[in-house]
């Protein structure tokens, strides 16, 4: 359809670009997730320059194929070339974010998130067109690998160090002996990290999906904390124990269809002086607030990832954007009276909550 109106060249120039980048960006998330996949990333990491057989033997693949795939990288600025030596080198800065599986910048795992977005757009289009939710366990599993094995790192350079001593009194709790529920738990990341942390108090884990429950105690067995972290299935509104000095939802309270109903729950759970710690990500309160490239990916995963889990509870979705002043009204309409932001990055928002 032609539009009968006169376009601005300039524009329109600088638009088509923008639309280039993208476009490319999602070609280079493939490239990316196909680096990781086949051991590409590492195979380079700590080697200096290599050429593209050198790369390919490394990696135990086809070396046709990996100069392309190099050529991809050089282009994207992902690995360095030097056309005399005709040898591709992977900065040890750009290995954090690629190839070390323990860097706290590790982003590699974060692709399988859009891999599951583009796998899951027929469930997307029926969402749109019909109202109904998705679950989170309704979408390809690369969706809950992903995500957790990105936050694993994430929360790892944040949530001992800093996260936790922002917290009024909890640290001392914790290495006195306190009783820790970790609701929407996942894979078991961020609850396995602080009971390595703190061997003195008790970790009970909380999930809806069977099979990251299931991980999570494989993941609690191997870093060997099982004897004090539990793991069982339940939602944020019908787990039984109680008595916990700190409840925490990590990166999870948006996506429930009943985000009040999850902070009254909590609120009935704690010990007398409790704190639930509520991670969420960062945003403002208004869409005109949430600009850029990270207010970007939370808007695209809330659509088809978070929004769709919230509505399949039967809720109206705060999504992933919900910013701070919303937050703060879910917990005053479930009666809690303090209510404070403790610390923020560029990704997250820390609050802290009491009765």
């Amino acid at each position: 359809m032609t539009h009968a109106v006169d376009l601005d060249p300039t524009r329109l120039e600088t638009f088509l670009g923008q639309v280039m980048t993208d476009l490319a960006a999602c070609y280079g998330g493939v490239m990316a997730s196909l680096g990781d996949r086949l051991g590409l990333y590492r195979a380079m990491d700590g080697a200096g320059p290599l050429t593209a057989a050198e790369v390919a033997s490394r990696a135990g693949c086809a070396e046709r194929y990996v100069r392309e795939w190099l050529g991809s990288q050089a282009a994207a600025g992902y690995v360095d070339y030097d056309a005399e030596t005709e040898a591709y080198t992977l900065p040890p800065e750009h290995a954090a974010v690629l190839a070390d599986t323990e860097s706290p910048a590790l982003m590699i795992p974060a692709f399988n998130v859009p891999a599951s977005m583009w796998l899951d757009e027929d469930q997307a289009v029926h969402a749109f067109r019909t109202g109904e939710g998705v679950p989170w366990g309704a979408h390809h599993d690369r969706l809950s690998c992903g995500v957790a094995a990105f936050y694993r790192n994430a929360y790892g350079a944040s949530l001992v160090p800093e996260w936790l001593p922002a917290l009024d009194g909890v640290v001392a709790q914790l290495e006195a002996g306190a009783k820790v529920a970790d609701v929407g738990c996942g894979h078991g990341h961020s609850t396995i990290l602080m009971a390595q942390a703190f061997p003195a108090s008790t970790f009970v884990g909380y999930d809806t999906h069977e099979v990251s429950i299931a991980a999570a105690r494989e993941h609690a067995e191997a870093a060997g904390v099982a004897d004090r972290v539990t793991f069982a299935v339940a939602s944020a509104t019908s787990y039984e124990d109680d008595g916990f000095d700190l409840v925490c939802f990590f990166d999870c309270l948006h996506d429930l269809g009943d985000p009040v109903g999850a902070a009254r729950h909590a609120r009935s759970r704690l010990a007398p002086g409790g704190t639930v710690m509520l991670v969420e990500p960062f945003a403002g309160d208004a869409v005109q607030d949430n600009a850029g490239p990270v207010a970007r990916l939370y808007y695209g995963a809330s659509t088809t990832i978070c929004c769709a889990h919230a509505i399949s509870e039967g809720g109206e979705a705060l999504g992933a954007q919900a910013g701070e002043a919303r937050l703060a009204e879910v917990f005053r309409e479930a009666g809690f009276g303090h209510w404070r932001r403790a610390a923020e990055t560029p990704f997250n928002l820390v609050l802290e909550a009491r009765a």
